[in-house]
Order: structure tokens, then C-alpha cells, then sequence
């Protein structure tokens, strides 16, 4: 086999990769921005139970074996990018594609986002899939030292680690930082939880009335929970009655907002978290977020919960809360950080602009490591 770096030179091509999934903010934003990265293909689109197309890239059709095989003698792809999309698979299915994909000499690379799945109550499922594809993948990433840590500690393998890189555009990025002015020690907080569409790792029922009660505590502070309408709905697949008691409750507190709401566009998501000086992460299990980079990236501190990797990502202040419940007093004292310290420094745009150009710089490393390893496989 051609080493990669020749390989792209002497075809003239550049490496072909097929992202689950690709039209993603992360999966765009780990491409350099001044030169020529890896072509990645288009997702295809998805087809529900009937073959009717969905109109979006779920359920992802990289992930059946049939189909790769396909797409790998039709359009020259070199190597399978899984990031996130493979809960519908078994793990006797994720095997069938990995054999699918060595067999015509082709790369699996994986990006270990979630040691455990945010959207399933229960880890199994996800560690059986992991189980398979860590093991077989040619080459891992994960985003911080912690989670290398513990891919480490359970498979054997240790993933390449590549941190998060920006979510909001770098324009925007720009635009609502220049608009914002620090905010000094003392200075009344506007905090903000969002509970979205009420996913398993979702902790309502514990963060709320510990959150009403400790941002009551700071003076002249305000609390806004947020919460897409389709989740209060009767017959929402994660409703939950209790959420809709405790949400009545804490609207009727004259320092807490209830801001009900349809799935938020980017910009207006930008603007909803600009407008906040902390968001709490209300996550009772999770590994990384994106949520927390956004956050980052548009000056709004993070409160977030000690388990997962949130700290390695970037300063938080930090509270407890598990699948066993909260510790109201250690949020209480996150958010009194907080408070007394101030907004932290937002990271800069030049700083995130260089992050993207070592994030592009080790994805190539990574893939010409995984080509390089699937050529043994042939």
C-alpha cells in the first residue's frame, strides 16, 4: 500500500470518508479551514421500516453492511467515520459491517463521544455495541483524557484524543462575544437549565426545585427552564407528569421563568444561551457536550455535574448528580462560585481557531493511521 501521505498525492485525491453522520456542527467543524481536507460524502438518506425516505440522515444507512459494501466499490470511500447513530444496530449487525469494511481492505474509525448513551435509561445496550466497535475499529478518538482513560481501563486500547472543537461559527462566535460585557464578582446571575425533549439523562425532577431554591438564594438572580412543548405533551414518548407539576410550581416563583419552546434554530439557539450568564447541565449520566463548547464559545459559564468528562473539556464549576440523585447543597455551592467569581474569560476566537487547526491536523494523522491499518486487513 501507498503511505497515506503519497496516496493522496499520486491520485491526486484526497482521502474519502463516509461520517455517521455527516451533517453535524462537530463532524463540520473538525475540517481545517484554510486548505483541503478529507472529501467526506454526503449522508445518505434514511429509510424508516417501509423504505420511505426520512428526510434526514436517521436511521443511518452507513451503518447496514449491504449498503457500505456498496458505496465502498461505487464511490471510492476509504474509510467509515462512526460517530454517533448506532442505537438501532445490534451488536451482531455492527460485527456484520465491520467484516463488511475490512474485507474490501477499507478503514473503521471511531469517535468515542459517549461512554453511555444520553438518550437510553440503561448502559447495556450501549456497552455491548462499544464492545464490538472498539475493539475492531483501526483507529479511536475521544475528546478528552478521561474518557481515554476509561476506554482504556475496559478495552485495552487507548483512543487518540482530540478535544471538542467550536460549535458556534466563528463569525457568530465573534459577533455575540463583542456584544458582551464581563460580568464582575457579585453581580446578579441569570441562570438558565434546559430540559429539551426530556432525554433519559435528564435529570427534572431532581434539578428543579434544588435549582429554584439555590439561585432564590443568590440576590437579585433570575432562573429560566427551558423545555420544548412537544415534551409536555400527553403523549410525548418522555413525558412525564411529575416534570409538568414541578414546572407549574417554579413558574409561580417570582424569580423563575418557564420558557416553553419549539426545537430552537442555531442562531436562535445562540442567542437564547448568549443571553444567559450560567447553564446548568442537568445531566444524571453522560460522558461529554456540545452543549457545554457552545456555552464556551459565547461567554456563558457551565455549571455541570461531576460524572462524565465535562471538566476536561474546559473550566466548570462543578455539583453532584448521579443516577442516585442530587446533592442540592453542592450545586447551591457551584452556583455561589459563580456568583462571587464572576464570568469567567470566554475562549477566543484565535484560541478556537488554532484549536481547529490541530483538530484537522490530528484527524489526518488518525486516518492515515487507520488506512494504514486496514491495508492488513486485505
Amino acid at each position: 500500500m501507498t503511505p497515506p501521505d503519497e496516496q493522496q498525492t499520486d491520485r491526486g485525491a484526497r482521502v474519502v470518508v463516509g461520517s455517521v453522520p455527516a451533517d453535524h456542527a462537530y463532524v463540520h467543524h473538525v475540517a481545517p479551514l484554510d486548505r483541503e481536507g478529507p472529501l467526506r460524502l454526503p449522508d445518505p438518506p434514511g429509510l424508516d421500516a417501509d423504505g420511505v425516505p426520512t428526510g434526514h440522515w436517521w436511521p443511518p444507512r452507513l451503518l447496514e453492511a449491504a449498503y457500505v459494501a456498496e458505496v465502498a466499490d461505487t464511490t471510492g470511500l476509504d474509510l467509515l467515520h462512526v460517530h454517533f447513530g448506532f442505537e438501532g444496530r445490534t451488536p451482531e449487525q455492527l460485527a456484520e459491517l465491520v467484516a463488511a469494511l475490512h474485507a474490501r481492505g477499507r478503514a473503521l474509525v471511531l469517535t468515542v463521544h459517549d461512554l453511555r448513551n444520553p438518550h437510553l435509561p440503561d448502559a447495556g445496550a450501549h456497552e455491548r455495541q462499544l464492545d464490538v466497535l472498539v475493539p475492531a475499529a483501526d483507529a479511536l478518538v475521544t475528546l478528552t483524557d478521561g474518557a481515554a482513560d476509561a476506554v482504556e481501563r475496559r478495552w485495552g486500547r487507548r483512543p487518540t484524543v482530540v478535544p471538542h472543537p467550536h460549535v458556534v461559527p466563528l463569525d457568530a462566535m465573534e459577533q455575540w462575544q463583542a456584544r458582551r460585557a464581563p460580568r464582575p464578582p457579585g453581580a446578579p446571575l441569570r441562570v438558565g437549565v434546559d430540559l429539551k425533549s426530556l432525554r433519559a439523562n435528564v435529570a427534572a425532577r431532581d434539578v428543579l426545585p434544588a435549582l429554584v431554591e439555590a439561585v432564590a438564594a443568590l440576590p437579585g438572580s433570575t432562573l429560566q427552564v427551558a423545555v420544548h412543548a412537544a415534551a409536555l405533551r400527553p403523549d410525548a414518548p418522555r413525558h412525564d407528569p411529575e416534570v409538568v407539576r414541578l414546572l407549574d410550581e417554579a413558574g409561580r416563583r417570582d424569580h423563575v421563568e418557564v420558557l416553553v419552546h419549539d426545537y430552537l434554530p442555531d442562531d436562535e439557539l445562540w442567542a437564547h444561551l448568549a443571553a444567559l450568564d450560567v447553564s446548568v447541565l442537568p445531566y444524571r449520566f453522560g460522558t461529554h457536550s456540545g452543549w457545554l463548547e457552545a456555552c464556551r464559545d459565547l461567554g456563558t459559564d457551565v455549571v455541570a455535574p461531576r460524572g462524565g468528562f465535562y471538566r476536561d473539556q474546559g473550566p466548570v464549576d462543578l455539583f453532584d448528580l448521579d443516577d442516585d440523585g442530587i446533592d442540592a447543597g453542592s450545586l447551591a455551592a457551584a452556583l455561589r462560585a459563580a456568583h462571587e467569581r464572576g464570568s469567567r474569560p470566554p475562549v477566543t476566537v484565535a484560541e478556537r481557531r488554532a484549536q481547529r487547526a490541530v483538530v484537522a491536523e490530528a484527524h489526518d494523522a488518525v486516518y492515515a493511521q487507520a488506512l494504514a491499518a486496514a491495508a492488513h486487513h486485505h
